[in-house]
């Protein structure tokens, strides 16, 4: 008898064990299917928090830098980030589930406010104003959506050669934006000061230390840490004002349509349409990461079609709500090739937690009172990784003499017309000239870099 119950003791247990691994293989075949059911909760929170950690800084800082250039007041810089998570989390949305079949691409992909535009934005709200964006930007969207259209015939002039020229441009073109935020932000009584350094030193060295020797949640969001960490720091050093805060009094707030000026400067919309067109080949290359290492197959064209789409329509849609251009974020796609959850559940709630914050104006005033030096402590790493992402594309199959060429000419000819001042502002050079081509590297160094690639002859190996 005691054999007996033993025996079926132990056959229990082998179909409790038996059950147990289907329904983990169950748990993981879900996470793994982007169109799987909702997974349980204990995974769906953290595994979306994790791509709202790697996502949020780049969301917000963008909008922060933009406002400082143009000048904005406190509550004018609350509205953009408002705008900013709002559209960041309909962006993201449209993504997941596209509309009509052609906007949004069907994928596990995060898009946003991107550092990508930056250096032209800036240059383009010094040289003009916000207004002067906002109508790029609109111009700039349609240029995207017609890039989506016809992304199949022409995406053969972006190699990585070229693409990977532009992104290594644009990482070299934000250094100076990054340190001058480290020394507390042009403008700044305190600028160059040793309490800026101090906490733009201590943010940048957690940033560092969780990005290269911690990990799960801690590496993912080193800067989110970062950064948490350099505000503490500044506010125990009385760096903290909550000024914004105060002029602040609703709980929800919608943002505001077409509160911001919007102005069409022909020379502005060329120079900004250049920077859409590359950013669009980079979604290319996010969109591709994501299928290959998340689903096992590369993106169908109407798949690239939508993604590209919806960043065109994103766009014009923010212009009108104070929010800036959009594009897919590589380090959400880093994510999903390390971990190849797909499940479409856990980016939702991702952007659900993105509109939350965005419809809280108290939360995004609070946003607003990051010191300028822990911002700059934490992203200088960011721009770094752009760079380096850049060198990486064109390296990726070897680099000849004739990649040497391209990168170095173009390099070469974009950072050092910005860097000496008027070479392009003499007697009788048209000023559109100086505003398409002076104002951002990023420009003559993409189109330079097409030019190159077309006109020099092809290597043995290629």
């Amino acid at each position: 008898m005691a054999e007996l119950s033993a025996w079926l003791m132990k056959g229990v247990l082998s179909v409790r064990k038996g059950m147990q691994v289907m329904e983990e293989k169950k748990a993981v075949g879900v996470l793994h299917d982007f169109y799987g059911p909702c997974p349980r909760v204990g995974e769906l929170i953290p595994l979306s928090l994790q791509h709202v950690l790697a996502a949020v800084v780049g969301v917000i800082t963008p909008a922060i830098i933009v406002a400082g250039v143009c000048g904005l007041s406190d509550a004018e810089s609350t509205m953009m980030i408002q705008a900013a998570l709002i559209m960041t989390a309909v962006a993201t949305l449209l993504q997941l589930f596209p509309v009509f079949n052609r906007i949004g691409a069907g994928l596990p992909v995060i898009m946003g406010t991107s550092f990508a535009y930056v250096p032209t934005l800036q240059a383009i709200g010094a040289q003009f104003d916000l207004g002067t964006i906002f109508g790029a930007q609109i111009v700039g969207g349609f240029i995207a959506i017609l890039f989506g259209i016809f992304v199949k015939w022409i995406r053969k002039l972006f190699p990585d050669v070229v693409t990977g020229t532009v992104i290594f441009t644009i990482g070299l073109s934000l250094y100076p934006t990054a340190v001058r935020y480290m020394a507390g932000g042009s403008g700044s009584e305190s600028f160059g000061g040793l309490k800026n350094w101090i906490v733009a030193i201590i943010t940048f060295t957690v940033v560092f230390i969780l990005n290269n020797f911690a990990r799960g949640i801690l590496k993912l969001g080193s800067l989110f840490f970062g950064m948490i960490v350099g505000y503490l720091t500044a506010l125990c050093m009385g760096m903290v004002n909550f000024a914004a805060l105060s002029e602040v009094h609703a709980i929800v707030s919608l943002p505001r349509i077409h509160y911001f000026e919007i102005k069409f400067v022909p020379a502005a919309c060329v120079s900004l349409a250049v920077v859409y067109i590359v950013n669009s080949v980079q979604t290319i290359g996010d969109l591709t990461s994501t299928t290959m290492g998340g689903m096992d197959r590369v993106p169908t064209d109407r798949e690239l079609s939508g993604g590209i789409i919806t960043q065109g329509v994103v766009s014009i849609l923010a212009s009108f709500v104070g929010g800036l251009p959009t594009a897919s974020y590589s380090q959400n796609v880093g994510i999903v090739t390390v971990n190849r959850v797909v499940n479409r559940f856990v980016f939702l709630l991702s952007a659900l937690i993105l509109l939350a914050a965005g419809l809280i104006p108290k939360l995004s005033a609070l946003l607003t009172t990051i010191p300028q030096s822990v911002i700059g402590g934490a992203t200088i790493s960011v721009f770094a990784v752009i760079a380096m992402t850049g060198i990486r594309m064109f390296t990726k199959d070897g680099f000849d003499s004739r990649k040497s060429t391209i990168v170095g000419l173009s390099v070469a000819m974009g950072a050092g017309i910005t860097q000496v001042a008027g070479s392009l502002a003499g007697p009788g050079m048209p000023s559109w000239i100086a505003t398409v081509f002076g104002s951002s590297s990023v420009v003559v160094s993409a189109i330079l870099a097409i030019v190159l690639n077309l006109v020099l002859p092809k290597s043995a190996k290629s």
